[in-house]
């Protein structure tokens, strides 16, 4: 049983944490820290935390685990905050969507990667943020992905998974660099390519109204260009490699369906389009 859970950033994925921590029983107190005094007054309303700081250190003092739910681009900072009240006692892990960039942000601080702390990203989310958004069941069947060092202590380890765990998600380990590589390509492009497209169309629809006559296709590709512009700026910037890598690839793509088109390659287009389709079965096939 967690005595002092403190949560580090209440918006969606915090708030989640926080709701499913007390549904599941894990703990006895919540507290959290967070900028904003709205995003707290809120939580607290909702019996989502016990009690709010705007100070991370005071709301981290005394806590035996600690789950750091900010965009990846205020790692640093939260982490300097946290150094003065750091306990080796505790366990730290986060939610950040790319694990390099939070590795390097923990490091500039402290010298090295704490043993008690466990870089995590639970693939899970919505297009809606803010603690208003959060959900009890957010983790129910996800995946959540840990990538420890070579140096975590294993205790701390298993700790962070069993938590988790139970919050209802399932937990793989993997690599920092193995991590990014993958969320690059089955996360952060797809997300660059809805924001492209919608705003592509959302130029075009001052003069030609394509929104009026968008159908639930659209609806449903342009999704998670509804997702936070902050949180995924964020993202961007720290997978950067990674993702102008597969940008150049998919760049390479549209140019070969646009030499299919252009020539008018019936065949060609079609065998094009059902190897997509097959790839997108096995998919299925494989996680469903």
């Amino acid at each position: 049983m967690i005595e002092r859970l403190c949560i580090i950033g209440i918006g969606l994925i915090g708030g989640s944490v926080a709701l499913a921590a007390r549904a599941q029983g894990l703990c006895r107190e919540i507290v959290a820290a967070d900028r904003e005094e709205e995003a707290l007054r809120q939580a607290e309303k909702r019996g989502i935390i016990d009690r709010g700081y705007r100070d991370i250190g005071k709301a981290a003092e005394e806590a035996d685990a600690v789950v750091i739910a900010t965009p990846v681009g205020r790692m640093a900072a939260v982490f300097e905050a946290l150094k003065p009240v750091w306990s080796p006692r505790a366990f730290y892990t986060d939610v950040g969507s790319t694990k390099a960039s939070v590795v390097q942000a923990v490091e500039s601080v402290f010298g090295r990667v704490p043993e008690n702390f466990v870089p995590a990203h639970p693939i899970s989310g919505r297009e809606l943020s803010g603690v208003a958004a959060a959900l009890p069941d957010l983790f129910a069947g996800k995946k959540v992905i840990l990538t420890p060092l070579p140096h975590t202590d294993v205790h701390v380890l298993e700790r962070v998974r069993a938590f988790w765990q139970g919050l209802g998600a399932e937990v793989h380990d993997m690599s920092v660099a193995h991590h990014d590589h993958v969320l690059a390509a089955t996360s952060h492009l797809p997300h660059v390519i809805a924001y492209c497209l919608t705003h592509l169309l959302g130029r075009k629809d001052e003069k030609d109204e394509i929104f009026q006559y968008a159908a639930g296709g659209f609806r449903d590709f342009s999704r998670i260009a509804g997702s936070c512009p902050v949180m995924w700026a964020d993202i961007c910037l720290a997978n950067r490699d990674e993702i102008l890598k597969l940008l150049r690839q998919f760049e390479g793509e549209l140019q070969r369906f646009d030499e299919l088109l252009s020539r008018g390659d019936r065949q060609a287009i079609h065998d094009y389009f059902a190897e997509a389709r097959a790839a997108r079965q096995r998919f299925l096939d494989r996680h469903s």
